[in-house]
């Protein structure tokens, strides 16, 4: 069981949200957003090298101020993530999944006309997956249209194998003058350990680092995308031309005790109602359609007892204290999933204001 202080580490911010706001509501301390921007870009190297991934917080608000605050580039999940991102200004935009979805790569090739001042990045770990792209082309690529060849790095979700297969891809789209270079997402390396981690990265890089030189040999230059939350601060400058992070945005409790290293501090919490209480139980008004529910359900959210059952609206938990009508912030296990639950965010401004945003929601 976790310390009672250890449920919500924010002074008792519930009691500073408007009496009027209904309840399960998705909020967010912008200060705390900037102060881990300023990390992650100084783990980074750089504003115009860091690729954060839109996928975390699915923000407009927040995507026009990274491009005000340097950020160029970004990594998106969903077409939707990737008309977001534009219109916002980012000037490069990466679709971090293969896909060979012909609806879905017609609406981004579309947006790559859309936006001719922009670069949109496709990623492909297959013949089949150029074959798609090809397809739904017919020979009409749009110029800032270009491809990079995913990776595997022993993930085993998406990626080619490192090796002669990512070599001919690479080739074969150098060929047709859309090859951007690499993209690798070494989701694989969470060792707790940093040295570990940092071990784990240097194989993969000289992995890489081995198709590289053959292709200089051949007259193909290229470059890689890499990072995790776990890794991206490992990836050096000449291993990667951009690193990306997903987490640093609002954290999670995941990374709040796997990742304080980092600097990151949690800033999106989903603020509750207890509705009703009984035999050393409290029951939330906040399940699995408020709070990210990929979770086991006894992890779902920092408490300082035990996360008895969820259902779709209603948590039950362990509490003595807690009163029929208290409010309660829930810090999420995976924030990332837990943002996209929701259309509107309640954000703490950096002058003490709360402000309703709006929100990507659940839009593909």
């Amino acid at each position: 069981m976790m310390p009672a202080s250890d449920r919500v580490p924010t002074g008792g911010l519930e009691a500073s949200v408007p009496r009027d706001t209904p309840t399960p509501a998705f909020l967010v301390i912008e200060e705390v957003v900037r102060r881990n921007l300023a990390a992650a870009i100084a783990a980074s190297g750089s504003a115009a090298r860091f690729l954060p991934h839109l996928k975390t917080h699915r923000a407009p608000w927040l995507t026009e101020w990274l491009v005000a605050e340097g950020v160029t580039g970004c990594k998106v999940a969903t077409p939707a993530e990737a008309e977001l991102a534009l219109a916002a200004g980012m000037r490069m935009v990466l679709w971090a999944y293969p896909t060979v979805n012909p609806a879905n790569i017609a609406r981004f090739i579309a947006d790559a006309r859309r936006y001719p001042g922009a670069r949109l990045v496709g990623l492909v770990d297959s013949a089949a997956g150029v074959e798609a792209w090809a397809a739904a082309l017919q020979h009409d690529r749009p110029v800032n249209l270009a491809f990079r060849v995913d990776l595997d790095p022993g993930m085993g979700r998406t990626g080619v194998p490192i090796g002669s297969m990512a070599l001919d891809l690479a080739r074969r789209l150098h060929h047709e003058g859309c090859f951007a270079g690499w993209h690798v997402y070494d989701g694989n390396v969470k060792d707790l350990d940093r040295n570990v981690r940092q071990r784990q990265v240097d194989v993969l890089v000289e992995a890489i680092n081995v198709l590289r030189r053959q292709l200089k040999a051949e007259g193909i230059p290229s470059d890689v995308v890499a990072g995790t939350s776990y890794t991206f601060e490992f990836w050096s400058e000449d291993a990667a031309a951009y690193v990306s992070s997903g987490s640093w945005t609002y954290s999670s409790d995941q990374h709040d005790r796997e990742l304080r290293s980092a600097g990151w501090a949690p800033s999106a919490f989903v603020l509750a109602t207890v509705v009703s209480t009984r035999n050393g139980t409290a029951t939330l008004d906040a399940g699995a359609k408020a709070i990210a529910p990929d979770k086991p359900v006894a992890e779902r959210f920092r408490w300082d007892g035990r996360i008895l059952l969820m259902n779709e609206e209603h948590t039950v938990v362990e509490s003595r204290t807690l009163a029929v009508g208290d409010r309660v912030l829930l810090m999420p296990r995976h924030a990332c999933t837990t943002a996209y639950l929701y259309d509107e965010a309640l954000v703490l401004t950096v002058d003490g204001k709360w402000e309703r945003r709006s929100q990507l929601a659940s839009r593909r």
